[in-house]
């Protein structure tokens, strides 16, 4: 499949269905990262999923892209830019539509698979929108209420599933503030799973094969 030029630059795998509208998993990399990190992944993913791994709107020198700005000040500490991650939020939104309507995809199976960065915009975007999500994957991230939708408790939840999994010495994103979604799901009334693995800030091959018998169950 020839990925055709969008709102977001992305890398595509097909799906293995040939009829119909096949599922689609979308891909959102962590900071300083790009579309072909969790890209490597694909292969191992069941095949009827169309899986398509998106790069963040905004560029770092020397290389690497990020979903929204992270600042380091002496004062302040680490801060991150809600405004910016609001928008690629909104970003992340369209394009799902685009995309969608772009390769004749299932917008009623839309999975999302985020890592660090990408699993706090996956989770802002299907809280958000919960009519737009049916599964989320997040990995090594959190849930950051000051970027979801404004009306979001508002919305039903029900329908959503989450799989959530973190480090048990992640020395990036503390586990402490992982810890939080399951409480956090639990309110909206979203059916979720979490775990977490004696590793740091990444994914463990018993991690990748956890989430990977979770999502066979759901898509």
């Amino acid at each position: 499949m020839t990925t055709a030029p969008l709102s977001l630059e992305h890398i595509i795998k097909p799906s293995s269905i040939n009829d119909g509208q096949p599922p689609v998993m979308f891909m959102f990399h962590g900071y300083g990262s790009n579309e072909e990190d969790l890209f490597s992944f694909a292969p191992e993913l069941p095949d009827e999923l169309c899986i398509i791994s998106v790069r963040a709107p905004y560029r770092l020198e020397p290389f690497g892209h990020a979903w929204y700005a992270i600042n380091f000040d002496a004062e302040q500490g680490k801060w991150s830019d809600d405004e910016q991650a609001k928008e690629s939020r909104e970003k992340i939104v369209s394009f799902i539509d685009e995309a969608c309507a772009t390769y004749g995809l299932d917008t009623t199976r839309v999975t999302l698979l985020g890592f660090s960065q990408g699993t706090i915009l996956s989770y802002s975007v299907a809280l958000s929108y919960p009519e737009k999500i049916k599964n989320v994957i997040a990995l090594s991230g959190y849930i950051n209420e000051g970027i979801l939708g404004n009306d979001y408790q508002e919305k039903d939840h029900k329908k959503l599933q989450v799989y959530a999994s973190h480090g048990q010495v992640d020395q990036v994103i503390p586990p402490e503030w992982a810890q939080r979604a399951p409480e956090i799901l639990k309110k909206l009334g979203v059916n979720h799973v979490y775990e977490e693995f004696p590793v740091g800030h990444g994914v463990s091959p018993q991690n990748f094969y956890s989430f990977k018998k979770w999502l066979e169950d759901k898509i």
